[in-house]
């Protein structure tokens, strides 16, 4: 499945360029949770200058967010070069992985084009889409990373197809979930409207609000009186979307995990059951923290936090499922083979038994 024999310094420099990558995605969340996302309003350059030469001394405010972010961004670009170049040159990275690699540099280019036309044509949905195509990057190059690490697997006895198929399922599924529950999250953050409703667990004293044209304009007073932007009947509905999905994946993610260890599918995977029990608990401490952020009128640290344990929580599961599809793909390869020394017919079980006989 994997052929890789393990370069550890690759390995290592892969890892530490996801790790880039994931302080990129949270260096964006300060940038959207203290609303710095156009305070430089040119791109390539910045006010003028070279970015890579714009004077230390005007990175200030909201500025030097927004100006780290983007160097940020190019170191990511500029690993994600090295990156390809060194699995390409290292014998031990198998073809697919190379492949993989290569593949990463025009999607971190076509990432930060992205970024670069939010500022320029300054509209909200290119920003969301860069939100979410960076939590995608972030996976991908997760991937990359644990195939460059990853072992030969071989296969064992203890391996059932079944548990595995099992785990595959819910981890894809819970992986899409995830994603889905960040963009709407996305959403929010780059429309401005994290806090269209500001209060919890209800929700302008209930459970749905009303968002009829009459209970809009009240609910804008109310907003209005005490300083905050006004809102509209798809910010509300986003908002609230955002909500009760966080309570379906929350006891989703939940009952998977506790069913995929009351059946030992973990085990019979030959994955350590403390996995899921860990990404259960960033699941719940994701949640709590979106909590945090209504209750607290979303502080930048506690908002920007929200972001970093989301993506974390993305890749862990996906990788989960990643994991577990891969080794399903095992499981079903050696069983074709083994049917392949099955005699199948009347014929080639006597010919079988005779010449065990003999």
């Amino acid at each position: 499945m994997l052929t890789n024999k393990r370069n550890v310094w690759l390995s290592r420099f892969a890892f530490f360029t996801v790790f880039s990558t994931l302080s990129l995605i949270s260096l964006g969340g300060v940038v959207t949770s203290t609303e710095s996302g156009m305070t430089v309003p040119d791109w390539p350059n910045s006010y003028g200058y070279n970015m890579f030469l714009f004077p230390i001394s005007l990175w200030q405010g909201g500025i030097f967010y927004e100006h780290s972010h983007r160097l940020l961004g190019s170191f990511v670009g500029l690993l994600t070069i090295v990156l390809a170049v060194w699995s390409q040159i290292s014998p031990k990275v198998d073809t697919i992985t190379r492949r993989m690699a290569w593949i990463a540099i025009p999607l971190v280019i076509f990432q930060g084009i992205l970024g670069g036309l939010r500022v320029e044509l300054v509209k909200d949905w290119i920003g969301i889409f860069h939100a979410v195509v960076a939590q995608c990057y972030l996976v991908y190059l997760a991937i990359i990373a644990f195939r460059i690490s990853a072992k030969s697997r071989t296969s064992s006895p203890d391996l059932s197809a079944k548990a595995v198929s099992r785990v595959s399922a819910m981890a894809t599924f819970l992986s899409i979930a995830v994603l889905l529950q960040l963009t709407l999250g996305a959403t929010m953050r780059h429309q401005h409207q994290g806090l269209a409703v500001p209060d919890f667990p209800a929700a302008y004293g209930k459970v749905w609000p009303d968002t009829s044209p009459a209970s809009m304009a009240e609910i804008n007073e109310i907003r209005s009186f005490n300083d905050q932007p006004e809102v509209s009947t798809f910010h509300v509905w986003v908002h609230m979307g955002h909500r009760f999905f966080a309570y379906f994946i929350l006891l989703a993610g939940t009952f998977c995990v506790f069913l995929g260890i009351s059946k030992k599918w973990f085990d019979r995977m030959n994955l350590s059951k403390i996995y899921p029990i860990v990404w259960c608990c960033l699941l719940w401490s994701q949640g709590l923290l979106g909590v945090v952020t209504v209750l607290k009128n979303k502080p930048a640290d506690i908002a920007t936090l929200h972001v970093i344990v989301g993506a974390f929580t993305l890749v862990s599961v996906s990788l989960l499922a990643y994991f577990s599809t891969l080794t399903l793909t095992l499981c079903q390869k050696d069983a074709l083979t083994s049917q392949d020394t099955i005699p199948q017919t009347h014929r080639d079980k006597q010919e079988a038994t005779i010449s065990t006989a003999a």
